[in-house]
C-alpha cells in the first residue's frame, strides 16, 4: 500500500492506493497554519490513521508547495511559509521512525498523471499547473526528474519567450525579476491583463466564461493573447525536452478551447517540421497531487 499526503497551505489531503492505483482510504483536514510542530504532529496522525484503516504499514510520500534544498536540507520556495528554513524532511522521518519521500507538489502532479493518468505509458511527460501560480514537473520513463538544484520543471520563472514589444519588460514577479512566464500565464495574470485592456476587474473564471460564450470581445482578445503566450512558452519546453505528452492541471486547465488552439499555434516556434506532442487535461484533477505523492514510491 502507498500512502500519499498533499500538504497544502489551507488543507492536507491523504490517500492510500493499492498496487493498481485504486483508492482504498482517503481524508482531508485543515492545515495547522503557522505552526511547524503541529504540522509534524498532524502528518504523523494521518499516517497512523491511514495504516490503522488499511491494516498494514504503508510507504509514505509527501507533496509540499516548495522544495528541500539539496545544499542545506531546509525547505525553500514554499508558500506554506512556516516550513521555510526548517528541516521538514529530516524531522518528519525522525518523527515517524522511517524513510519517507518528499517532493514539490507540481512534481507530484506530473508523477500522478504519468503513472496512471492522462499520460500513462508515455516516455517523457511534462505536467504543468496553471492556477494561482505556474508550476511544472518532468517525468522520464516513469522517474521523476528533480535536478541538481531541485528545481527541474520551474518553467514559470523563465522569461516569456519571443515577447512582443508591448510585453517588455513584463510585469514584476515576486521572485524579484520581471517578465517571468508566471506573470503572463497564471490566473491572476489573466485577470490583470483583462483589467489593463478594459479597466474592469474580473475573475479569471468570469473572463473565460465570457470568452467561451463570445459575449465580450475584450475577454475573447485577452484569452486569445493568453493562448499565444502559452503556445510560445510550451514551444520553448518542446525545443528542450521534446515530451510525448504535456498534461495541464490547475484552474485554467478548464479552458476547453486551449487544447485545440494552443497546439495549432505552437508549431510556429517549435524547431521541427512535424509535431506529435499531445496537449491534454489532467485525468485526476484536484486529486493528482495527493496521488502523485503516493506514486513517489515505485
Amino acid at each position: 500500500m502507498r500512502l500519499g499526503i498533499d500538504l497544502g497551505g489551507t488543507k492536507i489531503a491523504a490517500v492510500v492506493l493499492d498496487a493498481r492505483g485504486g483508492v482504498v482510504w482517503h481524508t482531508r483536514v485543515p492545515s495547522p497554519r503557522g505552526d511547524y510542530d503541529a504540522t509534524l504532529e498532524m502528518v504523523a496522525r494521518l499516517v497512523g490513521d491511514a495504516e490503522h484503516a488499511v491494516g498494514e504499514r504503508c510507504s509514505v510520500g509527501i507533496g509540499i508547495p516548495g522544495i528541500t534544498s539539496p545544499t542545506t536540507g531546509l525547505i525553500k520556495n514554499a508558500n506554506s511559509t512556516w516550513l521555510i528554513g526548517r528541516p521538514f524532511h529530516a524531522d518528519l522521518q525522525r518523527y515517524l521512525g522511517r524513510e519517507i519521500r518528499l517532493a514539490n507538489d507540481a512534481n507530484c502532479f506530473a508523477m500522478s498523471e504519468a503513472s496512471d493518468g492522462a499520460a500513462a505509458g508515455a516516455e517523457i511527460v511534462f505536467g504543468i499547473i496553471l492556477g494561482t501560480g505556474t508550476g511544472a514537473g518532468l517525468v522520464v520513463r516513469g522517474q521523476l526528474v528533480v535536478g541538481a538544484n531541485a528545481i527541474a520543471g520551474e518553467w514559470g520563472h523563465n522569461p516569456l519567450p519571443w515577447p512582443d514589444g508591448d510585453e517588455l519588460p513584463g510585469p514584476p514577479c515576486y521572485c524579484g525579476r520581471a517578465g517571468c512566464i508566471e506573470t503572463f500565464l497564471s490566473g491572476p495574470a489573466l485577470s490583470a491583463d483583462y483589467q489593463r485592456r478594459s479597466g474592469v476587474a474580473l475573475s479569471g473564471e468570469e473572463i473565460v466564461r465570457r470568452a467561451e460564450d463570445d459575449s465580450d470581445p475584450i475577454a475573447n482578445a485577452t484569452v486569445g493573447a493568453w493562448e499565444i503566450r502559452l503556445a510560445k512558452s510550451l514551444a520553448s519546453i518542446i525545443n528542450v525536452v521534446d515530451p510525448d505528452v504535456i498534461v495541464v492541471g490547475g484552474g485554467l486547465s478548464n479552458i476547453v478551447r486551449l487544447y485545440g488552439r494552443v497546439p495549432a499555434l505552437w508549431g510556429r516556434w517549435v524547431f521541427s517540421d512535424s509535431m506529435t506532442t499531445r496537449l491534454v487535461p489532467a485525468q485526476h484533477g484536484d486529486a493528482s497531487g495527493v496521488r502523485g505523492a503516493a506514486w513517489l514510491w515505485p
